[in-house]
């Protein structure tokens, strides 16, 4: 029998290393901005054409490389910053591993024109899946041009399974944000298909962070300052009250190296949590500095887990920080006793030596024995009661819901808490949860009318300017006549800025501005490619904005209108996104309780 084990050729090898390193065009741009920062670079540029599918360019003003290094530099396990085993825990570059480039130059067309500061000519280097085309001499400018031309060319299902170009670019910006918040000191421009999205010159850390994540953040930022013997706890908390239930900024950092770490996210959440809503979460820029060989850079191929020798103590330290910078703020809420809301309180009055006696109005014709007139003789309203005829509790989850039927007959409905509607069955008690019951019609309403593309606008009389951070731009050009067919009326001020000219009637009232970020929010955190996913996305982010807030007391007629309204519904029992909406208590559930 022969021998069946054989050596995989380079070009193979690499293929199969570009799948863990290079997942889509956003990993092209990690690894290239990564290496011009290791090289020293004080100005680089990001060139983008159609979302990295055409091309991704960086050009950097490095060191750059001689003719052989950057013959070598494509070679897998080619690097500069790995001598012996002990470097790896020692690390202070970005990328250390020689993999990056052997791998994009296995899936793409690859050109680099590179010359370092002494040399009389640069070199041209183009290599198209890992073959060497060309290599000479060049004029070039001190540093380094890397060309990535048609990604996956020869990766015919890797391509295909690329994401839409809105989707692809907003991962480019992801990367882009993470590598720039911890470089400062590094001035970045980015295009997309020739027009500029960033342009971001050297600047100290916190004026970076608005520069990328918007201005409004200038009165939102705490500094976050400790330090222990083993390491330095530094960055920016955002405000409680800034907090929010999405679209929340979240960077953590290590020795200027983005992570995810959800143990330390845990640190930071669990110190906000006296101060913020239930379900919110904060903003926070957290950089870590530690010592390098207490970590572990080398668990994952895009480097973003790092193992810790220490996790506990960083935790606690995490913790502290956080806590003591929130103390020192004055940003934690207190009593304002000027506010329209404050507690009202007696005035002291020193002639006045005896409280009034409080005056007690009775209604002497009232007899409790005698039947009263009730609300289903005096209003009209579906009978919703026959949407539940011989349906047991079981089933309410599976029935098909009918419209509701006309009738004379009107159930009584009662107000708890102003949270639910309490109303009778044929087969028990019904309680419905009143907002969710108000998110799931107007969800319902929101959905015909993007359908229908019969969005009813209300003009604002002096309309609102909303500036996009240009992640959230790269959603627009998706939603702009979704967001139309609701009732936006939006006009492009240019530079990711918009004039609100008119909102959907019927949400009179709502903050505009904050409601489109967090529609625009909604669509980013799920990821919504397909067009029904974007109209239900859009459509439940405008419901939960606009629905009845809970605690909310109803009159007779809205309790009825909303009770009848939510049974006209295809879905009553559930919210879009899945929480109950109606529960029923049986007859003989309630009967064994006063047994």
């Amino acid at each position: 029998m022969s021998d069946i084990i054989n050596l995989l050729p380079d070009a193979i090898a690499n293929q199969i290393a570009a799948g863990e390193v290079i997942q889509r065009p956003a990993s092209v741009v990690k690894e290239l901005i990564e290496n011009s920062i290791d090289a020293g670079a004080h100005k680089i540029q990001l060139i983008v054409k159609d979302a990295g599918r055409t091309l991704i360019q960086v050009i950097d003003d490095g060191e750059g490389m001689s003719e052989t290094d950057a013959r070598m530099a494509f070679e897998r396990h080619a690097t500069s910053k790995i001598r012996n085993v002990n470097d790896l825990f020692s690390l202070h570059t970005m990328g250390f591993r020689g993999e990056a480039l052997a791998s994009i130059a296995a899936v793409a067309q690859v050109e680099l024109k590179t010359a370092r500061q002494e040399d009389e000519t640069g070199t041209l280097l183009r290599i198209t899946g890992s073959q060497v085309e060309t290599q000479e001499s060049i004029a070039c400018i001190k540093g380094s041009i890397f060309s990535v031309r048609n990604l996956f060319f020869n990766v015919p299902a890797r391509r295909k399974f690329l994401k839409p170009n809105e989707t692809e670019f907003r991962n480019i910006i992801t990367e882009f944000e993470r590598i720039v918040l911890v470089n400062p000191q590094v001035a970045f421009t980015l295009y997309n298909n020739d027009v500029e999205v960033m342009n971001l010159p050297v600047a100290n850390l916190k004026q970076r962070i608005l520069n990328v994540s918007g201005k409004k953040l200038n009165s939102q930022l705490i500094t976050v300052n400790a330090e222990t013997p083993f390491m330095k706890v530094g960055g920016f908390i955002g405000t409680p009250d800034s907090s929010r239930k999405r679209g929340c900024l979240q960077f953590l950092f290590a020795n200027n190296r983005y992570m995810r770490h959800p143990y330390f996210h845990k640190a930071v959440v669990n110190a906000f949590e006296p101060f913020i809503t239930a379900g919110d979460s904060p903003n926070y820029f957290i950089y870590l500095t530690v010592d390098t060989s207490s970590i572990d850079v080398n668990i994952h191929p895009t480097k973003t887990e790092i193992k810790f020798e220490n996790e506990q103590a960083i935790w606690v330290t995490i913790s502290a920080a956080v806590k003591e910078a929130i103390g020192k703020s004055k940003s934690v809420p207190s009593l304002d006793f000027n506010s329209e809301d404050a507690i009202e309180m007696p005035v002291y009055n020193s002639r006045q030596t005896e409280a009034p006696i409080p005056e007690i109005k009775l209604n002497s014709g009232y007899n409790p024995f005698r039947e009263q007139p009730s609300y289903h003789s005096r209003h009209s309203a579906s009978d919703w009661e026959k949407l539940y005829r011989n349906i047991s509790p079981a089933e309410i989850d599976t029935v098909e819901m009918q419209p509701a039927i006309q009738s004379e007959e009107k159930k009584e409905i009662l107000s708890y808490r102003g949270k639910y509607l309490i109303t009778s069955l044929k087969s028990g008690l019904c309680i419905i949860e009143q907002r969710r019951a108000h998110i799931r019609i107007l969800f319902d309403d929101y959905m015909q009318r993007i359908i229908q593309k019969q969005g009813i606008s209300q003009g604002i009389l002096f309309p609102e300017i909303i500036n996009f951070t240009p992640k959230e731009a790269t959603v627009l050009p998706v939603l702009l006549d979704e967001l139309a067919y609701i009732g936006f009326d939006l006009s492009d001020l240019g530079n990711n800025s918009f004039s609100i000219n008119g909102i959907p009637s019927g949400m009179e009232g709502i903050d505009p501005v904050e409601t489109l970020r967090n529609m625009l929010e909604k669509v980013i955190e799920t990821g919504c490619e397909v067009k029904e996913e974007i109209y239900e996305a859009l459509a439940l982010a405008l419901a939960h904005k606009a629905a009845i807030p809970s605690g909310k007391i109803l009159s007779e007629d809205e309790a009825a209108s909303l009770t009848a309204r939510l049974f006209s519904s295809s879905s009553p029992n559930y919210t879009p996104d899945g929480k109950s909406i109606v529960y029923i208590l049986p007859d003989d559930d309630l009967d064994k309780k006063f047994k």
